[in-house]
């Protein structure tokens, strides 16, 4: 059961250092409840996902402080013992902790994609980080949506931003 008061306020405590997480991990939240309104999904599953959103970029205060950066590989190397540590502090269980702690370690990494929990937390990350992505061309940036979009509001809401970006 997901104790979203609870867990808000401890990501909150973690980003005072640096409070674009928590505004990002907000709006990644909110994009994942777009997505999963319209998948079909078990508790389990939807507890995780709404847990990453929050807790997906808890290792960039750590990777900061460690190495200067906060760049993907540093998060997924260090976000699985913070969020390991919130979430037995605030009484998941084991493999709802597992399951987030696998998710926040590889969530820069499509390649270990292996649920739709673990899609729609990619899409929804996704959807705030493609502004900031740069492409070739419209073609560039279509075939990338084209590849890592898979869930269908994911896809339409990818279409937007692509449409937007390259009007005809």
């Amino acid at each position: 059961m997901i104790l979203y008061g609870q867990l808000l306020a401890a990501v909150k405590a973690v980003f005072h250092e640096l409070p674009v997480g928590i505004e990002h991990s907000l709006r990644v939240l909110a994009n994942a409840e777009q997505i999963m309104h319209h998948e079909s999904l078990t508790c389990f599953e939807r507890e995780t996902v709404i847990t990453v959103a929050l807790l997906h970029d808890i290792g960039a205060v750590e990777a900061q402080r460690k190495y200067q950066s906060i760049a993907g590989h540093y998060q997924e190397q260090e976000g699985p013992a913070v969020a390991r540590s919130i979430l037995a502090e605030l009484g998941y269980d084991k493999s709802q902790i597992d399951r987030c702690c696998f998710i926040i370690g590889h969530h820069h990494t499509p390649s270990k994609i292996d649920g739709l929990d673990f899609q729609i937390q990619w899409e929804a990350d996704l959807l705030e980080n493609i502004p900031y992505m740069k492409f070739a061309d419209a073609n560039a940036c279509r075939d990338f949506m084209m590849g890592h979009f898979k869930t269908k509001i994911g896809s339409v809401l990818a279409r937007q931003f692509y449409e937007a970006a390259y009007p005809d």
